[in-house]
C-alpha cells in the first residue's frame, strides 16, 4: 500500500511540474522571393510582374503561398510553429494571404518592416496569440562598408505567458555574391550592429533567441567570432553561461548537413542561435538535441542534379512551381512558468 502511494505521489508531481513547463516550437525559413504580382516604382522586382520574364501571376503566386503554407502545417508534427520568422517577403500583405492559407488552429499575428533592400524582400515573425504577447518591435540598421542598402534586422520583444520577456530577432544578412571572402565584410558588419544592439539595449542573461539566413555557417567569423555563438554541451550544463550565445546547428554543420545546396556543397546558412538558460523560472530554455532541418518528403526534390535539395519556385528561369531553395529550420525550447517579467 506504502508503494502504490508513493508511485500515485510520484505521478501527481511530475504531472504538476511537467505543467509548469510550455513547450515551443520555433522555425525560421529563407521562403525565397515571395513577392506579389505589382510592379512597385520603388524596387527592383519588375521580373516578378506577369509581364517579366518570370511571368509571375496572380495564379503562381497563389500556387507558392499554398505551397509555402503546406510546409507550415506540416511543423511541430502538423501543428504549426509557435514562433516563425521568414525571410525574403516584399511586402506584408503576402504573409495576411499565406497565414489565410494555413490549416493550423493557431492564432497568428505578424510583425513587419520594410527595409531599404533594393529589391523589397524583408523579414518578418508570425508569433501565436496564445503564447505570446508583442511589447515592441524595431529595426536593426545595417550599414555596409561601400554604404550599399540592405535588409534590417527585425526585432520583436515578447512577454511569454504574461511571465518573462524572449528578444527575438529575425536575420537576413547580406549575401555571398561576388563569392564569399569578398562579400564576408558586409556580414560581419551586419553581425556587428546585431550585437551592439544587444550590448546597449538587452540585459545579460535575458532569453534571446537570434534566427534567419545568416548567409554564412556557424564557422565563419560574423558568426563565431562577432558574435561568438558556440556548439552548446548539452551533456555538461553546467560549463555554459547564461550571458552567452550558442549556435543550436552547429552540431548538424559539423555532421555536413546544410538548409542549401550550392554547386554539390550543403550550406548550413540558416541557423537558430539562443541564450542559454538555466533552470528557472521564466527561463525559456533549447531543448537538447531538438535543432532540426525540416524536410517533409514533398519538399525534396527526388532527381536530377540537385537531387535531395528542396524544390525552388524557379530553376534559373524555368518554373518548377516549387516551395523554395532553402529548406526551414527548427527547435524546441521549454518555458518554464512563474517568476516576474525581466
Amino acid at each position: 500500500m506504502a508503494i502504490r502511494l508513493l508511485i500515485i505521489i510520484s505521478v501527481i508531481t511530475f504531472q504538476a511540474l511537467w505543467g509548469q513547463n510550455d513547450t515551443l516550437y520555433v522555425a525560421s525559413w529563407n521562403v525565397e522571393n515571395l513577392f506579389d504580382t505589382i510592379d512597385d516604382p520603388d524596387k527592383r522586382d519588375e521580373e516578378y510582374t506577369p509581364e517579366g520574364r518570370r511571368e509571375w501571376t496572380d495564379a503562381r503566386l497563389d500556387i507558392k503561398l499554398e505551397n509555402l503554407a503546406s510546409v507550415v502545417d506540416f511543423m511541430n508534427g502538423g501543428k504549426g510553429p509557435d514562433l516563425l520568422a521568414v525571410q525574403e517577403v516584399e511586402h506584408r500583405h503576402l504573409l495576411a494571404k499565406l497565414e489565410g492559407k494555413l490549416k493550423t488552429t493557431k492564432n497568428y499575428r505578424i510583425v513587419y518592416a520594410e527595409s531599404p533592400d533594393n529589391r523589397g524582400i524583408d523579414n518578418a515573425l508570425f508569433y501565436n496569440t496564445a503564447q505570446f504577447d508583442l511589447i515592441e518591435s524595431q529595426t536593426i540598421e545595417v550599414i555596409l562598408p561601400d554604404k550599399y542598402p540592405t535588409r534590417y534586422i527585425l526585432y520583436a520583444k515578447l512577454v511569454v505567458n504574461s511571465s518573462a520577456f524572449l528578444h527575438v530577432f529575425v536575420n537576413h544578412w547580406p549575401s555571398r555574391r561576388g563569392g564569399q571572402e569578398k562579400s564576408e565584410p558586409n556580414r560581419v558588419e551586419a553581425a556587428k550592429a546585431l550585437k551592439n544592439f544587444i550590448d546597449k539595449n538587452i540585459t545579460r542573461g535575458s532569453n534571446i533567441i537570434i534566427m534567419g539566413d545568416f548567409n554564412d555557417e556557424p564557422e565563419n567569423n560574423s558568426v563565431k567570432e562577432v558574435l561568438s555563438a558556440h556548439e552548446p554541451c548539452c551533456s555538461d550544463s553546467a560549463s555554459l553561461s547564461p550571458g552567452e550565445l550558442y549556435n543550436v546547428a552547429s552540431k548538424r554543420f559539423k555532421s555536413g548537413e546544410g538548409t542549401y545546396l550550392y554547386r554539390g556543397d550543403w550550406n548550413m546558412l540558416d541557423q537558430i542561435l539562443t541564450s542559454f538558460a538555466r533552470e528557472k523560472k521564466g527561463a525559456v530554455k533549447y531543448v537538447c538535441g531538438s535543432f532540426e532541418i525540416v524536410k517533409p518528403e514533398f519538399l525534396i526534390q527526388s532527381s536530377g542534379k540537385y537531387k535531395g535539395s528542396a524544390l525552388p519556385t524557379f530553376g534559373g528561369r524555368t518554373y518548377l512551381g516549387g516551395y523554395s531553395d532553402h529548406y526551414p529550420v527548427a527547435a524546441k525550447f521549454i518555458y518554464i512558468e512563474g517568476g516576474d517579467i525581466e
